[in-house]
C-alpha cells in the first residue's frame, strides 16, 4: 500500500516542503529510502525499526520503499525519522487518520531507539514557511515546540514519544497545541551587559564606537598591545539599539538552522561573535558540501569582531567585501546556490607593525618602514575602503589608569552613550521610513539626497578628497559618517565640523593603493 505524508528540510535559511511517500508490498525483504538522501537519512532505517519495535509494533517484514521528493533536492540530517516511521504505520493499516488532517500537516523529529522524539535543527525556518505552504500545523518533538510556536499563525503539537503521537492521531488522548510563552525585555538583559565605564580613558574609541553604532558603520581599531581594542569591541553591544521583533526572528531562524538557539526559543541580544584568526574561508562566510552559515550569518543584525586582522587568511578577508556591501552572502554549489543573510557590524583591531609599537610613546618600535608598510598591506585598499571608520588607539598612561581625582562626569559609560545614539536611530528610522535602514546603507540617490553639506563643509571635502586621494566610495563614506555625526547631534545639515571629524576617521586612505 501506498501512503504520502508531509515534512520539510531546509535550504539555507528558507524551508521547503517534502513529501514523504511509502510504499509497503510483497516481494523480497528490504528497506530502501531514495531521493537523494545523506548517511544520516539512511541510517535511519535502524533507528526507525528499532523504535517502532520497541513502541510495540511489528515492523513489516516486506519491501519497503521511502522516497522523498523532490527527488532532485538534496537531503540531510534526522528529521526525517519521525514522518517516515509514520508513513509506514499508515501504509500497513497500523493506523488510520484523516486525509485532510495529513494534507495539512508536517511531521518532523528524530527518533530514539526507545521510541521518544528529540529535538532537530530548523524548526523556526519550517514554521515560518508553513503558511505559504497552505499547511496548518506542524507535529514534532516538545523540546522544539516552544521554538515553533513563536510562529502563531500556525497550530504547534508537541509530542514525546511515538506511542503519545499514535494515541493522539487515533483520538484517544488530546494535546493542547503549545502557545508561546516566552517574554522578553530588552532593557533588563542589557544592564547585565560589560559597561563603557570599565574602560579607563579612550574617550576618542568610545566616540567612534557611538558614531558607529549610530549608523552601522564598519570601525577598525589600531593600537599597541593592552590599550583596551577588545574591551571596547566587547562593549559596543551595550550601546547597540534594540532588535525589532522581526530581526529577533531572522536571526533566530539562522541559529536554529545550525543548532545553536540552546533552551531559549529566541536569540536574546544582537549577537557577538569572534573568530580566531585561523579559520577558513568556509567557516566565515559560509560553506560546506551543504552549504551552511559561516560567522557572518551568526552575527546576522550584530557584530562580527575580527581581532588581529591582520593575522587573517588573505582569501578569507577579501570574501567579506561583496557580504560588507549587500548585507548577503551567495554560496553556490553545483547543483544549488543558496543565500544567506549576513547584515552586521565590522568591529576589527589589529597591531599597527610587526612588534605592536609603531607610534607608540611609551615604548619604541624596531619594525623598519618597509617592514611596516609589508604588514599594513595584508590588508588590501578594496577590503579597507569598506571599513568606514579607522582609528587609532593610543596606549593608556600610568595617570589615566589611577586617577584617583576622576569626577563622575570624567566616566563615560554606556548609558551616557545611548541616548544620542537612540536619537540618531530614530531619525534615521523616519528618514528612510524603513526599519533596519542606516546612514551606512545610504545609495549614492539617497546621499545626494539626504547628506546636503554647506559651502564650508563642501570646500573641506573637497580639498580631503584630493590630498586623501580618495576612491569614489572613500568619499562615500565620510560623507556617511558626517551625515551620522550630524544626526548625534540633531543638526539637519551637515557642517564644516561634521565633515572635519569624519575626514579624522579614514586615516589609513593615505597609506593603500586602491586596486
Amino acid at each position: 500500500m501506498h501512503k504520502k505524508i508531509f515534512s520539510a528540510t531546509t535550504v539555507g535559511t528558507a524551508a521547503i516542503i517534502v513529501d514523504v511517500e511509502v510504499d509497503v508490498a510483497f516481494g523480497l525483504v528490504q528497506f530502501a529510502i531514495v531521493g537523494l538522501p545523506d548517511v544520516t537519512i539512511r541510517e535511519s532505517t535502524k533507528r526507525i525499526m528499532a523504535a517502532l519495535k520497541n513502541s510495540g509494533f511489528r515492523f513489516p517484514t516486506k519491501r519497503i520503499t521511502v522516497n522523498l521528493a523532490p527527488a532532485d533536492l538534496k537531503k540531510e540530517g534526522s528529521l526525517f525519522d519521525l514522518p517516515i516511521a509514520i508513513g509506514i504505520l499508515l501504509a500497513t493499516e497500523n493506523l488510520i487518520v484523516d486525509k485532510d488532517f495529513l494534507q495539512e500537516t508536517v511531521f518532523v523529529g528524530e527518533l530514539s531507539l526507545d521510541g521518544s522524539i528529540k529535538f532537530v535543527k530548523g524548526v523556526l525556518a519550517i514554521a515560518s514557511s508553513l503558511g505559504k505552504n497552505k499547511k496548518k500545523r506542524i507535529i514534532l518533538s516538545s523540546m522544539n515546540a516552544q521554538e515553533a510556536a513563536l510562529i502563531s499563525s500556525i497550530e504547534v503539537i508537541g509530542v514525546d514519544t511515538i506511542v503519545q503521537l499514535i494515541g493522539f492521531l487515533r483520538g484517544e488522548i488530546t494535546i493542547i497545541p503549545t502557545t508561546s510563552t516566552y517574554q522578553y525585555s530588552y532593557n533588563s538583559d542589557q544592564k547585565q551587559l560589560p559597561n563603557f565605564s570599565d574602560v579607563k580613558g579612550q574617550h576618542g574609541a568610545k566616540r567612534a564606537l557611538q558614531i558607529a553604532a549610530a549608523g552601522k558603520h564598519n570601525i577598525l581599531f589600531i593600537g599597541s598591545p593592552g590599550s583596551g581594542k577588545t574591551m571596547l569591541a566587547e562593549r559596543l553591544i551595550s550601546i547597540m539599539p534594540e532588535m525589532s521583533f522581526n530581526q529577533l526572528l531572522e536571526t533566530s531562524t539562522i541559529y536554529s538552522v545550525v543548532g545553536k538557539l540552546g533552551e531559549s526559543p529566541l536569540i536574546k541580544q544582537r549577537p557577538f561573535r569572534a573568530p580566531h584568526h585561523t579559520i577558513s574561508q568556509a567557516g566565515l562566510v559560509g560553506g560546506g558540501t551543504y552549504p551552511h552559515p559561516g560567522e557572518i550569518s551568526l552575527a546576522h543584525n550584530g557584530i562580527l569582531f575580527l581581532d588581529e586582522l591582520t593575522e587573517f587568511k588573505r582569501d578569507a578577508l577579501e570574501a567579506l567585501r561583496q557580504p560588507l556591501e549587500s548585507g548577503t552572502i551567495s554560496i553556490t554549489r553545483a547543483n544549488q546556490a543558496v543565500n544567506f543573510p549576513a547584515s552586521f557590524l565590522l568591529v576589527a583591531a589589529c597591531n599597527p607593525c610587526p612588534c605592536g609599537y609603531a607610534g607608540d610613546v611609551q615604548r619604541s618600535c624596531i619594525c623598519s618602514e618597509q617592514t611596516i608598510n609589508r604588514y599594513m598591506s595584508k590588508l588590501s585598499g578594496p577590503f579597507l575602503d569598506r571599513i568606514d571608520i579607522q582609528i587609532h588607539i593610543p596606549s593608556v598612561t600610568y595617570d589615566t589608569i589611577v586617577n584617583h581625582h576622576a569626577q563622575p562626569a570624567d566616566i563615560v559609560s554606556s548609558q551616557a552613550l545611548y541616548p544620542a545614539i537612540h536619537t540618531a536611530r530614530m531619525t534615521q528610522k523616519n528618514r528612510f521610513d524603513y526599519e533596519g535602514h542606516y546612514n551606512s546603507m545610504m545609495t549614492s540617490v539617497q546621499v545626494d539626497k539626504y547628506c546636503v553639506l554647506t559651502h564650508h563643509a563642501e570646500s573641506l571635502m573637497k580639498k580631503a578628497f584630493e590630498k586623501l586621494k580618495m576612491s569614489m566610495r572613500s568619499y562615500y563614506k565620510v560623507i556617511k559618517i558626517a551625515r551620522t555625526i550630524a544626526d548625534l547631534e540633531n543638526s539637519t545639515s551637515i557642517e564644516a565640523v561634521h565633515v572635519q571629524e569624519a575626514i579624522m576617521y579614514r586615516s589609513l586612505d593615505k597609506h593603500v593603493d586602491h586596486e
